[in-house]
């Protein structure tokens, strides 16, 4: 199709975004991971908003709504330039490759896990200024509860498939980012993809982790102990899915595109 960037364009555009973030100062790399932390309660927010309004006349398709609603979240982070755990994983690792010095390990490993750390701290704040009472209309909290509840009481098999599902998604969609050329169809990708994430409900760590903690705010029946397992096991399996399906089978996809072009 015209105007569509082959898989070689796609891979140099990402390893161009790529080199940005692992060069960013720690101050910039907090800043960005605590932003999109706050932002993505937005999304969650709204869920349980819409939630809590349509469950009691139209039943399930609440779900489907509130997933369309959810997905207003990552169209704020991709607007706003925040950067989300394992959303962050194409576009460094393309960089990466293209050094064919160094894997730059280091830097790698160094924005993950800022990245997710101050996700989760600037989540977690907002949280609990969301969770006061007054703060959201009546019923919302018991809807993110009772959604808490049924992620946070899922088999761990359920929940690690679900988590390489979430990961596939948002590892996906920093490749979609950089496929499309206008801000239309930027805001289009991010909203499908939050819409998607939301509707399975697919785990992503630090979208399920801030989920439960509005669940125990709000008097789900959950523990620490198993508020630690669903973190564990949500990044073990987006890892798993935004690393190892999709990451991986673009950069191959890349690398083979350039072999039949010499």
């Amino acid at each position: 199709m015209s105007g569509v960037p082959d898989p070689s364009e796609i891979f140099h555009r990402a390893a161009e975004e790529g080199r940005r973030r692992l060069e960013q100062p720690l101050l910039e790399l907090a800043a960005t991971g605590f932003i999109a932390g706050f932002t993505i309660v937005f999304g969650i927010v709204a869920l349980g908003i819409v939630h809590a309004a349509i469950e009691p006349q139209f039943g399930d398709v609440a779900r489907v709504v509130g997933a369309l609603a959810f997905g207003v979240g990552v169209v704020l982070l991709v607007v706003g330039r925040a950067e989300l755990f394992s959303e962050n994983f194409f576009d460094p690792v393309a960089a990466a490759v293209e050094r064919s010095d160094s894997w730059l390990v280091g830097p790698l490993l160094r924005l993950w896990s800022l990245t997710l750390v101050f996700n989760l701290v600037g989540g977690t704040l907002f949280v609990l200024v969301m969770s006061v009472d007054g703060a959201l209309p009546p019923g919302s909290g018991a809807a993110m509860s009772t959604t808490a509840e049924e992620l946070a009481h899922r088999k761990g098999a359920g929940m690690f498939a679900d988590a390489i599902a979430g990961g596939v998604l948002v590892a996906l969609l920093s490749h979609l980012l950089v496929s499309v050329d206008s801000d239309g169809g930027r805001i289009a990708v991010a909203y499908i993809v939050g819409a998607l994430l939301a509707l399975g409900p697919f785990d992503h760590v630090v979208v399920t982790v801030l989920h439960v903690l509005f669940g125990m705010r709000f008097g789900a029946d959950i523990g620490v102990a198993t508020l630690t397992l669903i973190t564990i096991v949500s990044t073990a399996g987006n890892l798993v899915g935004g690393l190892g399906l999709v990451t991986l089978s673009h950069v191959a996809q890349a690398i083979g595109a350039r072999e039949s072009d010499t």
